[in-house]
């Protein structure tokens, strides 16, 4: 962690198989009322290294992208733990390939086109199921990424009774998708694969860039960017760094309802204490 940056704000851009090439992202910010300013942008290149950052005894409020927990229909028919933690450390006692075979047999018994179980939340967030394996794999990253925020020790709102967990590090389930829908509807702005890093998707990138600065979401948020820190964003084609950032202002968000007297963060007061939510998703959509 960067002594020479004070920070409370954290936006993480995960992987569950961090390298050199593809590390995790971190967007460090604070928030000024309705500005939220990016303070750096660091690159962890391994998960015991994001381990030790994440122990460290600041205090933040961070938004992750990655799942906190399972569907219910899934977990009822596996016959796992419908207690949150108890079936977070039943489903980290996994490996991969079990959790394939576990997940692929769900999928084999269900017909077409309802292969997956789905969270609540998925359908207002738009975000794939958190049991899905492949494109994207998030069920590997909630086996590699909920463990470190367990063991760090830090709060998860909704999931963990209050009093549980270090309440001065709040994580939350964070999905960039969500708020750069909200600004291109169907454009995309980045892609790992070269040729596919096109100059429409770094037009997009810049219009999405533009509307966080002026505070062009239901977020009403703007965010405070330095010239180099503009380009950067732009010119990462990946959109790794831009998705962390965008992690950080629904962080953002989520402080700011909490700074209002919201003990939950802003997340629905009727969420799915096993299925977690997914900050600044829209709950009308939910029942919650």
């Amino acid at each position: 962690m960067s002594s020479a940056v004070v920070f409370d704000l954290i936006g993480c851009d995960f992987s569950s198989s961090p390298s050199r090439r593809k590390p995790i992202g971190l967007a460090l910010g604070r928030r000024d009322g309705a500005r939220v300013q990016l303070l750096g942008l660091e690159r962890i290149e391994t998960l015991p290294a994001l381990a030790q950052w994440l122990a460290q005894p600041q205090p933040w409020v961070g938004g992750f992208d990655l799942p906190f927990g399972l569907p219910r229909e899934l977990v009822n028919t596996l016959g796992w733990p419908t207690d949150w933690r108890a079936c977070m450390q039943h489903y980290r006692s996994f490996t991969r390939e079990q959790i394939r075979l576990a997940f692929a047999g769900f999928c084999d018994a269900r017909p077409v086109g309802g292969k997956f179980a789905h969270r609540a939340t998925d359908g207002p967030a738009g975000s794939s199921p958190s049991m899905k394996w492949v494109n994207p794999p998030v069920a590997y990253m909630l086996h590699a990424g909920l463990p470190l925020l367990l063991d760090a020790g830090v709060y998860l709102p909704g999931l963990m009774p209050p009093g549980t967990g270090d309440a001065q590090r709040v994580a939350l389930e964070a999905y960039p998708g969500l708020l750069a829908r909200e600004v291109l509807q169907r454009r995309s702005y980045k892609s790992d694969d070269r040729a596919k890093q096109t100059p429409d998707r770094l037009i997009a990138r810049k219009d999405l860039v533009n509307a966080l600065e002026l505070g062009q979401t239901r977020l009403g948020l703007r965010l405070k960017l330095s010239h180099a820190q503009r380009d950067a964003l732009v010119q990462d084609a990946s959109g790794d760094s831009l998705d962390a950032v965008l992690c950080l202002l629904q962080a953002a968000w989520a402080q700011q309802q909490h700074d209002q007297g919201d003990a939950l963060y802003g997340l629905p007061p009727g969420l799915d204490t096993l299925e977690g939510w997914i900050v600044t998703a829209p709950c009308s959509a939910s029942g919650a």
